[in-house]
């Protein structure tokens, strides 16, 4: 790389180390924020759920606008919202406006991750372009391995406020460098799927609503409608899509086998995994009485190993294709979930740790790989498209990963209880921790069905050659 390309990928890794660091620093920080704001536990959860939201809906209708008006412009546009939403988080003053700041920050982030992928498939040519998104994917392990250890230390010793605030100056001088040394690809003629977009978006909030509901309320009128709902949209949705000149997802481009495979096993993986992190750290909370801080500390050495090998794994998927090396990440993240399903009440917390560092390798060798297929094989002049549908189906999965949590916790154990140990705030003790524990084993299993699901989908892409790839062709 170039000192030009290396300030590029500073620029893009501080990106993504922002939205990183804030998703896991608001994790942690959800007991404080919910006593301190004297808000329901189901408003702050809505603090996590309503970022994801609006990522997930609005990332690839964000990287449209960076085909059509620039991916850089909207690149550093997003780092500024990014950074404003960030300071109004900080200055809410009740829980309400923290949530509609969050709103702001997800605008923001859904800009940055919308075009960071069309960037560096302008920036870097083919051959490279994993090397690339090895870093980009350091920026993501790093952002939440600092996340945990300094969300907890922010919470802790100074306030919830500046888990925010650290943000802010971050947010400036990567907005200074982005407008000094990124770069303008060539325009093109595209147009917004607003009605796409409506649609999306209402499905997906629905279907939130309907877990959130029943961790709280249990079985009722309401989330059933909602569910039920929320599926007749996604069906609308997907058949407006086939239908319309521009849509949110285009099909068409999703001709070509790798592409079309890599964006499936993206968001399967998605959908299986961060439960996984979410049931374990309730296990740590509250079956083993652990803090919030000291739990996810356990977890740090997943953050560290694949902070360490994403670049490396990057390199590696330039040489050989995404086929083995994602496949076989997806191996590793089973491996690890197989291991958390034995965890009893008693169970060694040092086992912890090796299920930790073997599920970082995991990631490390999945996702700057089958980033890098992706963009590989996306059609000339549509990368910012192209790259906001992957991040959006990697949202999609995030969220529906997230209520898979709640949703199974609540089952697994009385309801009110699950709900508060879901965000820190209570302990299991005497039968219950066994009951729990049992009860998560089916929720971990289903993981491993997910993510073996993603790994069947690594591997029918088929083989790749970099440098060589037909644009658009189908396979």
């Amino acid at each position: 790389m170039d000192t030009k390309q290396k300030i590029i990928i500073s620029v893009l890794m501080l990106g993504t180390l922002m939205g990183s660091l804030d998703s896991t620093i608001v994790i942690l920080a959800f007991p404080t924020i919910s006593d301190s704001l004297h808000a329901s536990f189901i408003a702050t959860l809505w603090v996590i759920l309503i970022y994801l939201l609006v990522v997930a809906v609005c990332t690839t209708q964000l990287g449209r606008l960076g085909d059509i008006y620039g991916r850089s412009r909207m690149f550093n546009a997003g780092f500024g919202i990014f950074t404003v939403g960030s300071l109004f988080c900080g200055l809410s003053p009740a829980i309400n406006w923290l949530i509609a700041s969050r709103i702001i920050q997800g605008v923001g982030g859904a800009l940055m991750q919308a075009n960071s992928g069309a960037i560096i498939a302008d920036t870097f040519p083919p051959n490279v372009r994993g090397t690339a998104f090895g870093y980009i994917s350091l920026g993501w392990t790093s952002g939440a391995m600092l996340g945990i250890v300094l969300g907890g230390i922010i919470t802790t010793y100074v306030g919830w406020e500046y888990i925010f605030f650290i943000n802010v100056p971050i947010g400036i001088v990567a907005t200074i460098l982005g407008f000094r040394y990124l770069t303008e690809n060539t325009r093109v003629h595209a147009k917004l799927d607003l009605t796409g977009m409506v649609l999306l978006g209402a499905a997906l909030t629905l279907l939130s609503f309907s877990g959130v509901d029943f961790a709280t309320e249990g079985t009722a009128l309401t989330n059933i409608i909602a569910f039920c709902t929320g599926l007749a949209l996604i069906v609308l949705f997907v058949l407006f899509e086939r239908r319309t000149a521009h849509p949110i997802i285009d099909f068409s481009a999703l001709r070509n086998r790798i592409l079309r495979y890599s964006m499936m096993a993206a968001f399967f993986l998605s959908l299986g995994y961060l439960s996984v992190v979410f049931l374990i750290t309730m296990y740590l909370q509250g079956i083993r009485a652990l803090s919030p801080l000291d739990a996810a500390l356990l977890l740090t050495p997943g953050y560290v190993v694949g902070s360490l090998l994403s670049p490396y794994m990057g390199r590696l998927s330039d040489r050989y294709g995404a086929r083995v090396l994602a496949t076989s990440g997806t191996a590793m993240l089973i491996l690890a979930t197989l291991i958390y399903v034995t965890f009893r009440v008693d169970t060694p917390l040092w086992e912890v740790l090796v299920a930790s560092g073997i599920s970082g390798l995991g990631t490390a060798m999945f996702f700057p790989s089958n980033n890098s297929a992706v963009m590989a094989n996306a059609p000339q002049g549509s990368y910012g498209g192209i790259s906001g549908i992957l991040r959006t189906v990697q949202n999609i999965g995030v969220l529906g990963s997230f209520v898979i949590a709640i949703t199974v916790s609540a089952a697994s154990i009385p309801r009110d209880v699950a709900f508060q140990v879901f965000i820190g705030t209570t302990n299991l003790v005497g039968g219950v921790s066994d009951a729990f524990v049992h009860g998560i084993d089916a929720a971990l299993l289903a993981s491993v069905v997910i993510i073996g699901v993603a790994g069947a989908l690594s591997w029918m892409r088929g083989h790749e050659t970099r440098g060589s790839v037909p644009r658009g062709g189908s396979r």
